[in-house]
């Protein structure tokens, strides 16, 4: 090999315009070299032969890998030598190990990264609103075909759901009706009306604290267990399995676990605004000097039935809310440790947001129409 040969050189032969005969010596004490010659590739250049090279070492196997990986070419489109496939095996495996850009800070990188989001969230609500849909669509199948209902799985998961998460949200409840209670009769104490307590706690928690408590514990609960258990099962492939079995996975694992929170969550509700009413008795009892009995009849005689309603109606949708998000998330794994956790803090975060913001826009529409 002469001298001229030694350096790298890229040549196109005008027969074959897709193909690039790569000659001479691609090393490391020739990289800029190599650099200036994979600039002459044309656009068009699909097939890299580098059959011709007389030494190669990982930094121009490296070059190579690289510069076919901006140009889409397939690697099968690379022709090195025999006896340089071991070293371009090897330099394969780490093509792309170089460590990652620092986080850049600027304002227009800040507006990137926002972009992304607004991007990545438009992508999670279409993808709910979907998910909702299939979900209404298979709930309406069951009706016509009962069979299709997992009667086991749902009473399993209403007792996790419902019975298990009972003294919790009963004694939330109970506490934060003490408190409210607390506070209230320390501003009205200096107004003489101490027994306006009983409104102030009983419109409270009939209307929004006993649906909102139960639905942030069901959400932090639940919502995050339902993710972590169908996300094991993908990581898993589990769910796979149960496809290739020919069943389906909604039936199976999504639909028993809604039906469960539709049935249990309205009753948690129903316990919670007792629990609270309860903590407003024990502090009227105990601080105010209002006996349980008055206390009963003033709530008797204040207090209509459609404040219980307002807060027992929007049960169901929360139940649906933390349900199809929590099912969603963990379906939406991709198999490894740190996508169930990912998918997990994202369901409680998307489950307890969505659930207050569900409430504010119903408490402002419940305000305008008269109740």
């Amino acid at each position: 090999m002469t001298p001229a040969q030694t350096q790298p050189e890229v040549r196109i032969d005008p027969a074959e315009p897709t193909r690039a005969r790569l000659l001479g010596n691609w090393t490391l004490s020739c990289a800029m070299d190599v650099g200036k010659q994979l600039q002459r590739i044309p656009e068009g250049a699909q097939t890299l032969d580098a059959s011709g090279i007389g030494r190669i070492d990982s930094a121009g196997v490296l070059a190579l890998l690289r510069h076919a990986n901006r140009r889409n070419i397939p690697l099968e489109n690379l022709l090195f030598r025999q006896d340089h496939q071991a070293l371009v095996s090897s330099i394969e495996d780490v093509v792309d190990d170089r460590p990652k850009k620092k986080r850049d800070l600027g304002f227009l990188a800040a507006l990137g990264r926002l972009g992304y989001q607004v991007q990545d969230n438009g992508r999670e609500i279409m993808a709910l609103v979907s998910f909702t849909g299939e979900n209404l669509t298979k709930l309406l199948r069951i009706i016509h075909e009962p069979k299709r209902l997992r009667i086991t799985s749902t009473v399993h998961h209403m007792e996790q759901v419902g019975l298990d998460a009972l003294p919790l949200v009963a004694l939330l409840s109970y506490l934060v009706g003490a408190v409210i209670a607390f506070l209230g009769s320390t501003i009205l104490r200096d107004f003489g009306a101490e027994i306006y307590v009983v409104e102030l706690v009983s419109i409270a928690f009939l209307r929004e604290f006993g649906v909102l408590l139960t639905a942030i514990v069901l959400a932090g609960r639940t919502a995050s267990a339902f993710t972590a258990q169908i996300g094991a099962m993908k990581s898993r492939e589990e769910v796979d399995a149960i496809r290739t079995l020919g069943l389906d996975p909604i039936d199976l694992l999504v639909i028993p676990r809604l039906i469960a929170l539709l049935v249990t969550l309205p009753m948690l509700t129903f316990v919670a605004m007792m629990a609270g009413l309860a903590g407003g008795i024990t502090v009227g009892a105990f601080d105010l000097g209002i006996p349980p009995q008055q206390y009963i009849a003033r709530l008797h005689d204040t207090i209509q039935l459609k404040h219980m309603l307002v807060g027992l109606v929007k049960a169901p949708v929360f139940a649906m809310v933390i349900g199809l998000i929590g099912c969603l998330e963990g379906l939406q794994v991709e198999g490894t440790a740190q996508s169930v956790g990912e998918r997990t803090t994202s369901s409680v975060v998307q489950c307890i947001s969505l659930v207050i913001i569900l409430d504010a826009f119903a408490a402002l529409w419940f305000m305008q129409v008269g109740w």
